[in-house]
């Protein structure tokens, strides 16, 4: 059965270039030879990289796209490889060169040259009150740092390296195939150098050749006032470490907010509850109720209904990127009618039942009392 890369990476066919690198470092180091010892991980491992080699190549992708993988292993329309056309590809190569293409030279020194260090992601809890003030957060992540004994060449110090004989430090490999739509050179990384160009002679003992070292690192990072779920922060440089002296990748960090026992939250406002007795709702009161920023005085106006909505101005979330600003806090006003009364309350009650010439049926004084806030 034919093998379908993008199944094999788990995205989708309109995947963009970040998208298909995300699953093959997740993948790939997943099913690394050296990580994982299960039966069959090594040829998922080569499945992984079969498949990203075709799908991290835009010409190749969309023959892929086109005719499946006989696209790209010269099987198309039932045409089967024509032999090595190298010395043609290399010719039409060179004549493209001087209208903008890299000559062979320029094309080595910059895969010789310095790489940027990948991109990493962290996903970060919060507590509700650190998203709305926001802080200091002490974090750890585990990167590729600089291996400092081979200072990232991943030679043993005194030693050097040899140009690949494979590819003569070209770091690719090419292959020509003619199809019915025409010939084309399939462009692939170099299967003994790894795309390098140059081979170690002797493996930095550091590091095993790599270059970098997989180290966790403590870092303290500033979660500006405001953030909501999803809010994404850069941290410049804090990615894994560059390749020759390339610049480290960045770290992103997304945030998460725990949900609060007794507050909501809906864009820069923050909601909760406040529950009255019938007399204050009826009389008025001051009291005090619980804020993000502590206890506050809230005054009660006389005749306050069930489902009043009360606001304290400025005690809501900060405006991310304008702290000076916030937004309120509502309180929704939820009345407590008593279901047992004394006997001296329920005098009292009575009493003003007649004075309010309130008609007291079947449902006694608890049934005013509910008659009060309709």
């Amino acid at each position: 059965m034919a093998r379908d890369f993008y199944e094999t990476l788990g995205v989708s066919r309109d995947a963009d270039k970040e998208e298909l690198k995300r699953a093959y470092r997740r993948l790939a180091r997943k099913y690394h030879p050296d990580v994982n010892k299960e039966t069959g991980a090594e040829e998922q491992f080569k499945e992984i990289n079969r498949a990203y080699e075709i799908l991290s190549e835009p010409e190749a992708r969309a023959r892929y796209d086109r005719f499946g993988e006989a696209g790209v292993t010269g099987g198309a329309g039932g045409f089967g490889d024509m032999g090595d056309m190298g010395g043609f590809a290399d010719i039409f190569e060179s004549f493209f060169s001087g209208f903008g293409g890299a000559s062979p030279q320029q094309q080595q020194r910059r895969r010789n040259g310095p790489v940027k260090g990948e991109d990493l992601r962290l996903d970060l809890k919060l507590e509700f009150r650190e998203a709305i003030f926001g802080g200091k957060k002490e974090i750890r992540i585990p990167h590729q740092e600089t291996c400092t004994v081979c200072n990232s060449t991943g030679a043993k110090p005194g030693t050097s390296t040899r140009t690949c004989p494979t590819c003569s430090g070209a770091g690719q490999v090419r292959r020509a195939t003619r199809t019915p739509f025409g010939s084309f050179t399939q462009v692939s990384a170099c299967p003994t150098c790894n795309g390098d160009g140059q081979i170690i002679e002797e493996k930095c003992e550091a590091c095993g050749g790599a270059g970098r070292k997989q180290e966790t690192k403590k870092l303290e990072i500033n979660i500006p006032a405001g953030v909501d779920n999803g809010t994404r922060l850069r941290v410049s440089k804090e990615g894994d470490a560059g390749l020759r002296g390339g610049i480290p990748g960045d770290l992103y960090v997304y945030l998460f907010i725990e949900e609060d026992a007794e507050f909501h939250r809906e864009s820069i406002s923050v909601l909760s509850e406040i529950k009255l007795s019938y007399l204050q709702a009826i009389l008025g009161s001051r009291l005090e109720v619980n804020t993000v920023d502590g206890p506050v005085e809230l005054t009660i106006p006389p005749g306050t209904q069930p489902g009043t909505v009360l606001t304290l101005e400025e005690h809501g979330v900060p405006i991310l990127g304008n702290p000076v600003k916030r937004g309120d806090h509502l309180l929704t006003v939820l009345i407590d009618i008593p279901m047992r009364i004394t006997p001296e309350e329920r005098e009292l009650l009575q009493q003003l039942a007649k004075i309010r010439g309130d008609r007291i049926g079947k449902g006694g004084i608890e049934g005013f009392l509910g008659g009060l806030f309709k």
